[in-house]
């Protein structure tokens, strides 16, 4: 009996921002494009590296270990059970020759009950690790998704596009255009600060007492 693996992906935000239009150069009538202009539109797209980003933001990597230690107890007590269960099953074996025809039919009624019992017990702790791992994804999604958007607007940055190795759209791309060191860095700061907040808090309580 094993509950499903732990796959927990972090899938950075495509975040795309509103920016300012700027009145295009007017040439006989017709909008034209400089140079300078594309270069500008070019500078206003960076990318982070999600690889990067997933195996060094401390959120992440303290939502993995919590889900695993969770996983980890849990099939350990199916374990338990499952190994209990085929005690009771082999000593059961060993009586049934001495046993009435009545007697093997209740105690294998109640065997039964009881595999039933751990088979869904087993699908029970598989689904709500799974769905636990599905809301804390979506929270981690969520912190990624608004910490791009903010420092998009303070950057200027108009697009942030998610580059992984083996599985991403963009082929090559200048390092200059990379912020994953920048975001890791804030993102890492801004989650030390709220594991800090409760022990102020904490710290402030005592104090009033």
């Amino acid at each position: 009996m094993k509950l499903t693996k732990l796959a927990l992906g972090l899938s950075v935000a495509t975040v795309s921002l509103a920016a300012c239009q700027q009145e295009p150069a007017k040439n006989d009538g017709a909008a034209t494009t400089t140079t300078s202009e594309a270069s500008e539109k070019i500078g206003d797209v960076v990318y982070v590296n999600a690889d990067t980003l997933l195996a060094n933001y401390e959120l992440f990597k303290d939502v993995r270990t919590r889900l695993q230690a969770q996983a980890t107890k849990a099939e350990s007590d199916l374990k338990t059970k499952a190994t209990a269960f085929e005690r009771e099953v082999g000593q059961y074996q060993q009586r049934a020759a001495t046993m009435s025809q009545d007697q093997r039919a209740v105690t294998e009624q109640r065997l039964a009950r009881k595999q039933q019992e751990i088979a869904n017990l087993n699908q029970s702790e598989s689904n709500r690790l799974m769905t636990q791992e599905s809301e804390e994804q979506k929270k981690i999604y969520d912190k990624v998704e608004a910490y791009l958007e903010q420092y998009s607007k303070d950057k200027g940055y108009k697009m942030v596009l998610s580059y992984s190795r083996g599985n991403s759209a963009i082929l090559y791309s200048d390092s200059t255009l990379d912020i994953t060191q920048e975001v890791l860095k804030g993102l890492n700061e801004a989650y030390a600060k709220e594991k800090e907040a409760p022990k102020a808090e904490a710290k402030t309580e005592e104090k009033k007492k």
